[in-house]
């Protein structure tokens, strides 16, 4: 059964309303799994196998091995382990690492770190919708003394999906690691992708609690932890695995996109995907000098961002919390630091404005339909505060 996400939230490629099967699981999970798992007295061999009974059932939806599953403290936790240890295990190799531009903070920021240590990094552009070229990605991949490629499933803030399976056939034919964020694909009905050596995701976007990150990484890549050894998780993440969290996050991937919740799923992002392109629509025609970006039809399901001239994003969010709804503006990564976002920025974007809708599993329609309403008053209230031209 669908969650029932708290009325006016609209910001779930943040954080997805906790599942109530992960919200159950955990109080469980609390209650009985609670001993650290690696030690050998009962308590801790039944936390143990609740430890392991989770990462079967996470690499099931991932379609990968339970022993290719390690669980980290974040999503972001997990991007960084996949990036520099992938450098760490190619150093014989080379090291340099390939990334779009519009990859999510934390990818960009992991280059950055390797860069700073005389590593090399290369950045592949963007269209205007937010996709990368196929044929400049395999340029770029098959450069010489490159070990990593880094391209995300879908784009976290417009909602783009990248062409993941040309970009693996570039990669295996230029013997390159490939690594996958697939934070906001990871919990959907369709389109996971099966083409990566390194995969990462966060919990806490498909309804798990925050503080669970996922990196899978596939037998026979070259992939060596950058971080002390540890003997935890095979040494692969360092301290103790927080197992009733780890319960929680696969109970809620379980319950959204396991095998018996995928008809379910596949109606619910079919019903999201509708509700978007009514967005995408609206929008414009009710708001002046408003700019939708990203792909309208190759994208995710729940996600449209859109810039509004002459005001900017810091306000309409705050406008639009008054009202009820909750949305984020800026990098959605970066917000705090209000910096423009970098996706808008490489896509060629207007990056000032700039308002991200994200829908949650369960949201109703007459929340968006409400969202809609309000927004031209929102928008016009804002600027006029501005003394902005509307």
């Amino acid at each position: 059964m669908l969650p029932d996400p708290p009325r006016g939230y609209l910001d779930a490629a943040a954080t997805e309303p906790l599942h109530p099967a992960a919200r159950e699981a955990l109080r469980a999970a609390s209650e009985l799994a609670w001993a650290d798992p690696g030690r050998r007295y009962s308590s801790a061999r039944h936390a143990r196998q609740v430890l392991e009974t989770s990462r079967e059932t996470v690499a099931g939806v991932l379609g990968c091995r339970p022993e290719e599953v390690v669980f980290t403290s974040s999503g972001t936790t997990a991007v960084h382990a996949a990036v520099l240890g992938a450098v760490e295990g190619g150093r014989r190799t080379g090291d340099r690492v390939v990334a779009s531009a519009v990859e999510h903070s934390a990818v960009l920021h992991a280059a950055e770190h390797h860069a700073a240590r005389g590593g090399s990094v290369a950045i592949v552009p963007v269209d205007a919708t937010g996709r990368v070229d196929p044929t400049a990605w395999a340029a770029e991949v098959s450069g010489p003394g490159t070990v990593l490629a880094c391209l995300q499933a879908a784009n976290h803030e417009v909602g783009t999906r990248q062409p993941v399976a040309e970009a693996w056939a570039a990669c295996r034919a230029a013997g390159v690691a490939l690594l996958v964020d697939a934070a906001q694909v990871v919990g959907r009905a369709e389109r996971l992708p099966s083409t990566w050596s390194l995969l990462a995701a966060s919990s806490a976007k498909w309804g798990g609690p925050p503080g669970v990150g996922v990196l899978a990484v596939r037998t026979g890549t070259r992939w060596r932890s950058p971080l002390p050894t540890d003997d935890r998780e095979g040494g692969r993440a360092p301290g103790r695995p927080a197992v009733p969290a780890i319960a929680a996050a696969a109970a809620a991937l379980e319950a959204v996109a396991g095998p018996q919740a995928l008809e379910e799923a596949r109606a619910e992002d079919a019903r999201l995907f509708t509700l978007v392109a009514m967005v995408r629509e609206r929008v414009p025609a009710d708001v002046p000098d408003v700019q939708v970006v990203g792909d309208a039809e190759d994208r995710l399901p729940h996600v449209v961002t859109f810039s509004c001239l002459y005001v900017d994003g810091e306000s309409l969010v705050d406008e639009l919390d008054r009202a009820g709804f909750a949305v984020s503006s800026g990098s959605a990564c970066t917000s705090d630091t209000l910096r423009p976002s970098h996706v808008l920025v490489a896509m060629g974007a207007v990056s000032h404005g700039n308002l991200r809708i994200s829908l949650p599993r369960g949201v109703s329609d007459a929340d968006v339909h409400r969202f809609l309403d309000v927004l031209p008053g929102v928008v016009e209230r804002a600027r006029g505060r501005l003394g902005a031209r509307r």
